[in-house]
């Protein structure tokens, strides 16, 4: 087989893309906002941290900086 050929056993459709997530931005900036919410009504818990955290790694994945929310 001439190395120049894709493999036949890698079944994919190059032509398909897979579903788009649409306003993860938006949805993560509101899921911080109820965070901050929850933490000054409930207080910190090890769970609001630990959500607090996830959030957090995702606004500085999409750039979005925290003092200006």
């Amino acid at each position: 087989m001439p190395a120049n050929k894709r493999p036949r056993k890698v079944n994919y459709s190059v032509n398909k893309k897979g579903p788009k997530s649409w306003w993860k931005v938006g949805k993560a900036i509101v899921h911080y906002k109820k965070l901050e919410k929850r933490i000054a009504f409930e207080g910190e818990t090890k769970w609001l941290q630990n959500a607090m955290a996830i959030v957090c790694t995702k606004l500085k994945k999409y750039q979005i900086n925290l003092n200006k929310i």
